[in-house]
C-alpha cells in the first residue's frame, strides 16, 4: 500500500481557512475534508457508489441541510483511490462506480468514533434549522444582530463600552448554553 501522510488529521492541508481578501471573512464550511473522507468511506461500506450519489447521500443524512460540492467529492475520491482505499469498479463505465477496499475497511475501522461523530452532527441539521426558524427566535436573533451592528458601526466606541458588550455577549452565551 502506498504511504500517504496522515489523511484524517485536524491540521489537513487540503481543509483551508481563512477569508478572502480585506476584511471580508469566508462562511465557516460544513466538513473538513478529512471528515468527508471518511463519510465517503462509510457509505462506500454500504454499497457501491458514483460521486453524485455520495452527494446525495450526505444531503439525506442531514435531510437536505447540506451537500458537499462536486469540488470537494471527486478530487477526494482520487485520493482514496490514490491511497488504495477505494477502487473502480468498472473502469470502462461512462460513471465511475467505486468500492471500499481492505485498506478503505481498516482506515474506517480506525475512525469508528469520528465518524459516528460526523452522522450525528449531520443528523441534527434539520432539527436545528427547524428550531433556528422558530418565529420568536428568528425575532431575538435578528434584533440581536442589528443592535450589535448599529453599535459596532459607531465611530470611536470607548474601551470601556466595548468591553461592556464582549461581556454582555459573553453572559448571553452562558444563559444560552446553560438554558
Amino acid at each position: 500500500m502506498k504511504q500517504h501522510p496522515t489523511p484524517f488529521s485536524a491540521d489537513d492541508p487540503s481543509a483551508r481557512t481563512g477569508g478572502c481578501g480585506g476584511r471580508r471573512k469566508r462562511r465557516e464550511k460544513m466538513l473538513e475534508a478529512s471528515e468527508i473522507r471518511l463519510l465517503m468511506l462509510h457509505f462506500l461500506s454500504q454499497h457501491a457508489a458514483h460521486g453524485y450519489e455520495l452527494i446525495k447521500s450526505v444531503e439525506e443524512l442531514s435531510k437536505g441541510e447540506y451537500a458537499p460540492s462536486p469540488g470537494i467529492i471527486y478530487p477526494n475520491l482520487t485520493l482514496l483511490e490514490e491511497m488504495e482505499a477505494i477502487e473502480v469498479l468498472d473502469a470502462q463505465a461512462a460513471r465511475k462506480a467505486y468500492r471500499l477496499t481492505a485498506a478503505g475497511e481498516a482506515l474506517l475501522a480506525d475512525n469508528r468514533e469520528t465518524v459516528s461523530r460526523l452522522i450525528t452532527r449531520l443528523s441534527t441539521l434539520a432539527i436545528l434549522v427547524n428550531n433556528r426558524s422558530i418565529p420568536a427566535v428568528e425575532q431575538a436573533i435578528y434584533g440581536l444582530k442589528v443592535a450589535l451592528n448599529q453599535r459596532l458601526a459607531q465611530e470611536d466606541i470607548s474601551d470601556a463600552a466595548l468591553q461592556t458588550l464582549i461581556a454582555a455577549l459573553h453572559d448571553a452565551a452562558e444563559k444560552i448554553t446553560h438554558s
